[in-house]
């Protein structure tokens, strides 16, 4: 059994193997696992691996499951204390595990963490996925500390505090393999996209928490899958965030804040059409579409996600809405907020 086991899922992603593989295993322990898992790529990822790096271990999975299904089937296969699920377009630093499985193994309720993730393209900036750790506000959308919608910060040392947060970015997520597992893994009907809020979201209400570790500092490229102006990536993020917020809130007013999400999903497929981006509009409305008719499906996961609920801790969930206060307000970076989990 290997403590740690550094997993990373690839579809014909070869070009990113071979610009980032290094990375990962000059600055990695030789103690811990090196693996990449792939979702049946049909580029020459495979033959790469083999001619290049015999000895990192390869775990097959027989198709193209997405994100969620690629992590699920391969970690079966994986027998560690820690997972670390690492995106492809990730360059690593040196030290960038120890102090992330330091600051979880000295807490026994730290079951998942995420370190700063700063953009590959401008290393002066925080990374569109996760930045300095995820939140939510009370209608579900995400955000982070130095990035709320495209406004992304500059890092200046303000996020440099080991803190509490609601949710770590799947692009480099460290997870205790045993919650993990006891949470029921990744959320297969995502596909791709917040997946790993729905995760964290299941592990904070099992009692858990989950930390930001600014000692840790990895580079991300982003959109290697898809990119941040794909009408299919506008439609996984509306659906799936609705997705996530019915199956996990178990607030008594729901309902209420559910449907008042509704209506800010369609003022933002509304600007979407005025600003001339039909596509975009209509993944919002299909978004919809599809959640209402998975509704049954999404129900039955939420009256099992209750059963795993030991708390619900509001702490680092932003009572007021960041659609309101980023477009009208103009509050768009983290330390503007009127935020108690702030600190």
């Amino acid at each position: 059994m290997s403590r740690v086991s550094v997993v990373i899922l690839n579809y014909n992603g070869r070009s990113f193997l071979e610009q980032f593989l290094p990375s990962v295993i000059r600055h990695t322990p030789e103690s811990y696992e090196i693996i990449v898992a792939d979702n049946a790529s049909t580029d020459d990822s495979l033959a790469f691996l083999e001619s290049a790096y015999p000895s990192v271990r390869v775990i097959r999975n027989n198709k193209n499951g997405g994100f969620s299904q690629g992590y699920n089937d391969s970690l079966k296969q994986v027998n560690a204390e820690y997972y670390v699920l690492l995106n492809s377009d990730v360059e690593v630093t040196e030290g960038w595990c120890e102090p992330v499985i330091h600051a979880m193994s000295k807490d026994p309720r730290i079951a998942a963490a995420q370190p700063k993730i700063k953009s590959f393209q401008d290393r002066s900036r925080f990374d569109y996925a996760g930045a300095a750790g995820g939140f939510i506000d009370q209608f579900g959308y995400p955000f982070c500390r130095g990035r709320i919608f495209d406004e992304i910060e500059k890092d200046q040392g303000q996020y440099n505090d080991q803190r509490l947060i609601f949710w770590a970015t799947g692009a480099c997520l460290f997870v205790k393999a045993e919650v993990y597992h006891k949470a029921g893994g990744l959320d297969e009907d995502f596909f791709a996209h917040m997946e790993e809020i729905d995760l964290c979201w299941r592990i904070r209400n099992m009692g858990f928490e989950i930390i930001y570790v600014p000692g840790s500092e990895v580079y991300h490229v982003g959109g290697g899958t898809l990119s941040r102006q794909s009408p299919r990536k506008t439609y996984l993020n509306f659906r799936n965030n609705l997705y996530l917020l019915f199956k996990n809130h178990p607030s008594h007013n729901f309902f209420l804040k559910l449907v008042f999400r509704f209506h800010l999903d369609w003022l933002a497929a509304l600007k979407f059409l005025v600003s001339g981006e039909a596509a975009h509009f209509s993944a919002v409305m299909k978004a919809h579409f599809s959640f209402l008719k998975s509704l049954g499906d999404v129900r039955r996961k939420r009256k099992q996600v209750k059963k795993l609920i030991t708390r619900y801790d509001e702490s680092c969930i932003y009572n007021g809405s960041i659609v309101w206060d980023y477009f009208v307000k103009k509050l768009k970076t983290f330390d503007r907020l009127p935020f108690s989990g702030k600190k």
